[in-house]
């Protein structure tokens, strides 16, 4: 399916950085601090970071770059046997204009039939790992980073692209008035990284008081907190792993623990914020989880039960309970719906489809072969309306 029976507000889509993005903007005594750009031996192009090449990302120049969907099969089952390096390699195209600017992506969206789009970087959610040694640089380069984003893309572009700028917590300060930047300029969605905070006195929880300002603010603007996948520190646990990149996505040439990490970085990130009690204490403050998947929501639920019979004088309200109002998931497209409503409730659920990475969908209107055996005012409230409604703006189709 390429056009979708109903409109549509995809609550994960991206853009592929500029080559400036994180250093037009950085000030000059932070220029060696944060990204540089190196030529290898082999010409090959990539950025280093604190003296070290980074490999994160395998082609940190997007061009060029993989189709959008390709890896579909192989998440389907991979009927025809092939490694994902098969699949990549065998679908490479010229980068797109619609992947870097905004006027052409607003075209794309028309044809494809998306009304709005909460959009994410593919880059950015990988580098505060490795600048979370040097608190300066951390805060500066990803300021630097929102403004590339805020001049290329806009964080409410026509009110129908929705570019999130990346937060940071490591300095709470800086954290608070980087957030009271971006939502004075129009910002709906922030978005940060599932994982413990490093600040100048060690790690924290994301929930941790010194962070009370900033969730306040958050409660206060009404602005979303996205929690979307990237680097958050979390390897095989000791277990060999390799493959990189591909690894990560669970096809590297062999299997290996490291495919866990999605799971426990976002299972341990939003259990922090209900044992923390940040919804209570701020009961503004909406959370989504974006490509995190959502096959972990059983366990998340046992274990905040269980927890809440053992801790009965600490929580005001049920963990559960406050776990299902206060947010709000995204599940992989080959995830079982029917297990993620029922856990969830259809209000509480969003479509995403990850265009145009290529573990996503090649059009965000195939998510109806996943979807279209419910209710159609249940797939209408997956789709579009429940991220409408987080984001508070009137749609082409609410208008």
């Amino acid at each position: 399916m390429t056009t979708p029976p109903m409109p549509m507000f995809d609550a994960d889509n991206h853009y592929y950085e500029a080559r400036d993005a994180f250093t037009r903007h950085l000030p000059r005594e932070f220029k060696n601090r944060g990204p540089v750009w190196v030529t290898l031996e082999n010409g090959h192009q990539r950025q280093m970071i604190r003296g070290k090449v980074d490999w994160q990302v395998p082609n940190p120049t997007y061009d060029p770059i993989s189709k959008p969907g390709v890896l579909r099969e192989y998440y389907k089952g991979n009927p025809n046997n092939k490694s994902f390096a098969e699949l990549i390699r065998s679908n490479l195209e010229p980068l797109p204009a619609a992947y870097q600017d905004s006027a052409a992506r607003l075209a794309l969206m028309d044809e494809q039939g998306v009304d709005a789009a909460w959009l994410f970087p593919t880059t950015a959610v990988h580098y505060e790992e490795v600048l979370k040694h040097d608190i300066e640089a951390n805060v500066a380069v990803h300021r630097a980073f929102n403004r590339w984003l805020e001049e290329d893309w806009g964080f409410a572009n026509q009110n129908r692209i929705f570019a999130a700028p990346y937060m940071t917590l490591a300095d709470p300060d800086e954290a608070c008035a980087e957030l009271d930047y971006v939502t004075d300029q129009g910002a709906r969605v922030v978005v940060m990284r599932p994982a413990p905070i490093t600040t100048k006195d060690g790690q924290r929880s994301p929930g941790d008081e010194v962070f009370d300002g900033f969730w306040q603010r958050v409660s206060d603007a009404g602005i979303v907190v996205v929690a979307h996948v990237g680097n958050s520190g979390y390897g095989a646990n000791g277990y060999p792993a390799s493959g990189g990149a591909e690894a990560a996505l669970g096809g590297g040439r062999k299997p290996t623990n490291a495919v866990w990490k999605m799971e426990r970085a976002i299972c341990d990130w939003l259990s922090a914020l209900v044992f923390d009690r940040v919804f209570e204490r701020f009961p503004g403050v909406r959370v989504a989880s974006v490509e995190n998947g959502a096959v972990y929501l059983h366990d998340v639920f046992r274990q905040l039960a269980a927890v809440r019979e053992k801790y009965q004088n600490w929580f005001q309200d049920d963990p559960v309970e406050t776990f299902k109002q206060h947010v709000w998931i995204n599940p992989f497209w080959e995830d079982d719906i029917d297990d993620v409503v029922e856990f969830m409730g259809t209000d509480r659920v969003l479509f995403g489809s990850d265009f145009p990475h290529m573990e996503g969908l090649e059009f965000p209107a195939q998510i109806f072969d996943e979807i279209g055996h419910l209710a159609e005012a249940d797939q209408r409230r997956i789709v579009h309306d429940n991220a409408a409604e987080l984001t508070g703006v009137r749609t082409l189709a609410s208008a």
